[in-house]
């Protein structure tokens, strides 16, 4: 995770996004929307409510909006290497958010800060020797209870390979299996970790989307998420 890897696409994220998405039919938003509307989900499952956020990986805070938007009263702070992705999501976002810079090995965080943890598509661009280490720190910035959620591309897809590979901001990304990285999570320390496969379907077959709560199971969702509490 090199933060100017990352420096160089800030101003043009979304853009290349949408370039790389176009198979499925929808806006970059589409792709956070659903991942804020899951940690909403968890979230009032756990009945934590205003919760204090971090946003691990943050990029240009894509995430922002839609956690305000799904979680009432929620506190989001921005983590990322990257300084140009910082800067460009407090243009963006200004008070919506904090925004904190990270050095890649330590988070600059009190024990026991946050109620919540998303990390979004961050952890394939993060060497896998130091998964573990991570999500272990991540863990101790949780409160008691406090929720885990890791978001990544399922590599078991060959559409999301084909994304991936050629994704100009993906070039170095090393993809991780549901299991593996649920394994990590428990390694790490989590409790009661579970493994759900997301997005079936394309836009062109939306209407199938009501399905997608029963086939969370099946690995053939273009991404799947990780959750965990402490």
């Amino acid at each position: 995770m090199e933060p100017a890897e990352f420096d160089k696409y800030a101003a043009r994220f979304r853009e290349l996004h949408a370039d790389n998405i176009g198979a499925s039919g929808e806006e970059p938003e589409y792709f956070s929307a659903y991942k804020a509307r899951d940690l909403a989900r968890e979230l009032a499952r756990r009945q934590i409510v205003q919760p204090r956020v971090l946003d691990f990986g943050s990029g240009v805070g894509p995430l922002v909006p839609f956690l305000h938007e799904q979680v009432p009263g929620a506190r989001i702070v921005c983590l990322d290497v990257s300084r140009q992705s910082l800067a460009h999501a407090a243009a963006t976002y200004g008070r919506a958010a904090s925004f904190v810079g990270y050095d890649g090995n330590t988070l600059p965080f009190r024990s026991d800060s946050f109620d919540a943890t998303i990390a979004a598509c961050v952890f394939h661009h993060i060497h896998a020797d130091a998964h573990v280490r991570i999500l272990r720190d991540l863990l101790r910035t949780l409160r008691p209870g406090g929720v885990a959620m890791v978001y990544e591309h399922n590599p078991w897809n060959p559409l999301t390979r084909r994304a991936v590979d050629t994704c100009e901001f993906d070039k170095n990304a090393v993809l991780i299996d549901g299991p593996t990285m649920l394994g990590r999570l428990r390694s790490a320390g989590l409790r009661e970790c579970r493994l759900d496969y997301r997005v079936f379907f394309p836009a062109a077959l939306r209407v199938l989307r009501p399905l997608e709560g029963a086939l969370r199971w099946l690995p053939a969702g273009a991404q799947y998420f990780v959750t965990g509490i402490k």
